[in-house]
């Protein structure tokens, strides 16, 4: 469904490492060649797929990038194990408990989900659900 999601940075350099550990958890890996200094931000993607891409730049406006309020990313996680896993790097590097790994049935009964935010402040959401891809 998309192509790409693109999260200003203030302090790329400390997103970067942020995101190299929790993304890690999830089997998403830093592009090759993506530097804290190319047009197209810093990227990880999975394995050799072209797409969906994360992306993380200093805003092209020149103005301080900032959190959304009501937005939130949301990545797919193959099991519960790696919800658990992502949830707690992103806690241990920095990032702040939005919500615990746990069911939420408010969703749906399969619905595994654990919430935090980046040291930024970008809310950020870790699932599994079985039909997830």
């Amino acid at each position: 469904m998309f192509s790409h999601v693109m999260l200003g940075a203030r302090d790329l350099e400390a997103m970067v490492a942020f995101y190299d550990t929790v993304l890690s958890r999830l089997d998403l890996c830093r592009e090759p060649g993506s530097t804290l200094e190319g047009i197209a931000g810093v990227i990880w993607k999975q394995g050799d797929q072209r797409w969906p891409q994360f992306c993380l730049r200093i805003p092209i406006n020149g103005l301080p990038a900032t959190w959304g309020n009501g937005v939130q990313v949301s990545f797919c996680a193959r099991s519960r194990q790696d919800v658990d896993a992502a949830w707690r790097a992103a806690i241990q590097a920095g990032g702040q408990d939005e919500g615990h790994p746990a069911i939420r049935t408010q969703y749906a009964e399969d619905f595994y989900a654990a919430y935090c935010r980046d040291p930024e402040g970008n809310k950020l959401c870790f699932v599994h659900a079985p039909d997830l891809p």
